[in-house]
Order: C-alpha cells, then structure tokens, then sequence
C-alpha cells in the first residue's frame, strides 16, 4: 500500500492532454533507462525525447527521483500485466507447464536478451532511493502473489502433499526464474531460463500428491 501511495505523490494531471503530455514524458524517461541505463539518463534526455519543456517535465514530476520512482512502477505494472493471462493458469501442473514455456520462449525471440526488468531497475536504484525500493519489492511481491495463488489452488484441491507451503514454493519458484533470467542476460543464453524453468517445474513435481 506505501508503495503504491509514493508513486502517486506526483502532480497527477487534470485534463487530458495534461495526462497524454505526462504520460509521454514518463514513457520517454522509460525507453532511455532501458536503453541507456539510470546513469546515462539525464532530465534533459528526457525532455528532448518528449518534446516537452522544463516547465512541463517538473509540473509532473517535482525531481528526477520522482520521476525515476514513476519509471519503476509502470516496468512493475507492464512486467506484471504481460504475463497475467498466462500466470492465471498457473493453477495446474499443464497450466505451470505452460507458464515455464512462455518464460522461454520470450527470451528465445529476444536477439538480445535482457533479464528481468524489475532486478534491472532494483540492481541501479534499490540501494539509492528507499521509496524507489519499495515500489521494486511490491512489484516482486505482486509477482510473487501470482505463483502462490496458483500453488495454493492446487494445494485446496488436495493436488499437493500434505506438509508442502505454497508460500515457500512461490518464493523458490521467483528465486529460480530471477536467477535464470540473470544468467541468461549475462551468458546471453536462453538455455540458462530453461534450466531454471525446469528447476522449477521439478520442484512442483515433487510436491504433487
């Protein structure tokens, strides 16, 4: 809930080319700290990249930690969303399957791939900017509630062995997919998410009833 609050204490727009000026300056600021990185961003990289003045970037956003909190939590809500179809059938050995699967496969058509959004962003600011960090955790957490709700169906169905803890299980599973998705950023080798995907998929298996 904090974190969520900090991410509105900017200035929020009352009309809507107040929104639309906004929201291109916010997604301006993301696409150059994705390609960039935090460092190699500045506040007037992002007003050339908007086409928006001084005035307009700090109506919106009051300093650039701001608008950098703003930036985590929209790659939070963006990593979160594009998975939520297939993370809603994470309920099911077949629906896990296919969860893995997909993790995979976007790392597959990525030429280059680039790991986690989320543990990019928490690498450069979690340890510069405690309010940006909390914003990083409850995107994790979000993440995280996913796996678990999906383990602990299985769980209520009885599918799983008595004494097993979905809430564990879920955090193994996000330590396993984090830690694949960072070596397959650095080795620049899809196989290393498959190891972990299969990691994980053998970690559930073992607790099935």
């Amino acid at each position: 809930m904090f974190a969520a609050i900090i991410r509105f204490m900017a200035s929020a727009p009352r009309t809507a080319r107040g929104r639309a000026t906004r929201e291109r300056i916010l997604q301006a600021a993301t696409e150059l700290v994705t390609e960039r990185g935090v460092a190699g961003t500045s506040i007037d990289d992002v007003r050339e990249r908007a086409s928006a003045s001084k005035s307009q970037l700090y109506l919106y956003f009051p300093d650039r930690d701001a608008l950098l909190r703003e930036v985590a939590g929209s790659t939070c809500d963006f990593v979160i969303e594009s998975q939520a179809d297939v993370l809603s059938a994470f309920h099911s050995i077949q629906g896990i399957e296919r969860y893995l699967d997909a993790l995979v496969a976007l790392q597959v058509e990525r030429q280059l791939p680039t790991g986690c959004p989320i543990a990019s962003l928490a690498g450069q600011l979690a340890d510069h900017d405690e309010p940006t960090r909390l914003i990083l955790a409850d995107g994790l957490d979000r993440w995280e509630a996913g796996l678990r709700d999906g383990l602990q169906a299985m769980a209520d169905r009885g599918e799983l062995r008595p004494g097993a803890d979905p809430a564990l299980m879920a955090t193994q599973t996000l330590a396993l997919l984090q830690g694949g998705l960072l070596l397959t950023q650095v080795r620049r080798d899809a196989g290393q998410m498959r190891i972990a995907a299969d990691t994980v998929l053998g970690l559930i298996r073992a607790a099935v009833a």
